[in-house]
């Protein structure tokens, strides 16, 4: 009886009669993949941790700060800070002092201690905290548009000491200005966008 094409290859034959097919046999492949691959993760390992180094995370935050520029006793870096609606005038000092936020202690003109902690944060970042005190003015907005318009312009006033402490900041975030504000009322609608309440009947 005549054998059928798959009984043969089943055999280890041909179809033709020929020389049996031997089965292909793989590469190992999979260490020289990994040893190729370690390399990168380490690098980027490294690469993450001096980013944090420079910018300055809860992780791995900035410890101090270059040599910045000295202030005279008695005189004062002016600075002024923005968010939405709200403006400080800010006057940076040198050493230990009153830090006053319109005539009031900082803790008790913000009495939320969020708002206390983010006025703060440039200090923490530059490592620069208990070097420097100041004098703010702030109008407009509400307590938390006023926090952030007061670490705008700490955040200002410090750039202004060297360029090491005005990348550490930037980088941070705390040079740029928060500019929302509420949109204006339109004629013909209740707010900005809110048309009045229309019934068919």
């Amino acid at each position: 009886m005549p054998t059928t094409k798959s009984e043969t290859s089943a055999k280890g034959g041909s179809a033709s009669g020929g020389k049996p097919v031997k089965p292909a046999v793989k590469k190992p492949r999979a260490a020289a993949a990994v040893h190729k691959k370690a390399p990168v993760k380490a690098e980027k390992a490294v690469l993450e941790v001096e980013k944090a180094a420079v910018v300055g995370t809860p992780e791995a935050p900035v410890v101090a700060i270059a040599e910045a520029q000295h202030i005279p006793k008695g005189r004062y870096i002016f600075a002024t800070g923005r968010r939405k609606t709200a403006v400080s005038n800010i006057r940076l000092f040198e050493g230990k002092g009153e830090t006053l936020v319109n005539k009031k202690p900082i803790d008790k003109y913000f009495l939320y201690s969020f708002h206390h902690e983010e006025v703060l944060k440039p200090f923490e970042v530059t490592g620069l905290v208990g070097k420097y005190h100041f004098v703010a003015h702030v109008n407009g907005g509400g307590p938390h548009s006023q926090a952030g318009a007061v670490r705008h312009s700490i955040a200002i006033a410090l750039g202004m000491l060297s360029e090491e402490i005005r990348v550490v900041l930037k980088k941070n975030g705390f040079l740029t200005r928060d500019d929302r504000k509420k949109e204006r009322k339109k004629p013909g609608l209740k707010r900005a966008r809110r048309s009045p309440q229309w019934a068919k009947r």
